[in-house]
Order: C-alpha cells, then sequence, then structure tokens
C-alpha cells in the first residue's frame, strides 16, 4: 500500500444551486469520515485564502494560479495503486459540483540533482 496526496483544485460550479452544493458538502464528509474509518484514508484539510509566494527568496502577494488551478484542500489516499486511489478519488460527491482532484504518490525518496524528479528541467533528463 501507498499513500497518494490528492488536491482538490477549481471553484463550485455557479450554475448549481447552492443547497445542491451544500448537499455533496455533507455527503463528502460522511464519505470521507467513513473512509478514514476504514483505513483507505488519512486525514487532510482545507486550506485558508489567506497566502503568500516565496520566490527566489522573496515574498510576495502573488501573482497566483487561475481559479480552475486553485487548491482548496488536500488529504491522503492509502491505496495500491495510482488508478485504485484516482477510483477512489472518482467517489467524491462533490466532484459533480465542480471540483476535480489531481492524485499524486508521494515520493518517499530525498530529493537529488542527479534524479529525474519533478524539479528536473528537461535539459538535464539526458
Amino acid at each position: 500500500m501507498k499513500d497518494y496526496l490528492v488536491l482538490s483544485r477549481g471553484e463550485w460550479d455557479t450554475r448549481l444551486p447552492k443547497e445542491t452544493v451544500a448537499r455533496a458538502i455533507a455527503d463528502f464528509y460522511a464519505w470521507y469520515e467513513k473512509n478514514l474509518a476504514a483505513g483507505r484514508m488519512k486525514p487532510g484539510h482545507r486550506l485558508a485564502r489567506e497566502r503568500k509566494l516565496v520566490s527566489n527568496g522573496r515574498v510576495t502577494d502573488g501573482p497566483f494560479t487561475e481559479a480552475k488551478e486553485v487548491i482548496g484542500g488536500y488529504w491522503i489516499i492509502v491505496a495500491e495503486s495510482l488508478e485504485a486511489a484516482a477510483a477512489l478519488a472518482a467517489e467524491n460527491p462533490c466532484g459533480a459540483c465542480g471540483l476535480t482532484y489531481e492524485i499524486r504518490p508521494l515520493e518517499l525518496e530525498r530529493a537529488s540533482v542527479f534524479n529525474v524528479t519533478n524539479e528536473t528541467p528537461a535539459a538535464w533528463r539526458g
């Protein structure tokens, strides 16, 4: 079994009544608690709206990503494969209300400039 990070992205679909989204949120928490209790998930949290961007040693208030790329929260899925983790995330009731989920395996190995990772520039990937 491996741990997979789930990033909840996007905003609620404004074409839906707020009551529909509220019902999906309530259903999400029931689904989430059930999966926590079963050991299929580990706790995550919503992210606060306030934020800072740190780049090249400087701290700024932005720029930030488009609304469709906003990360609203995260949690961890425990599964045998990326496909199994994605299948569980697809059951999330809030997916029908405008949110999308990015599922990524957690890399337990320490970073190294000599290994190809997410941070490796294309020019270094020989």
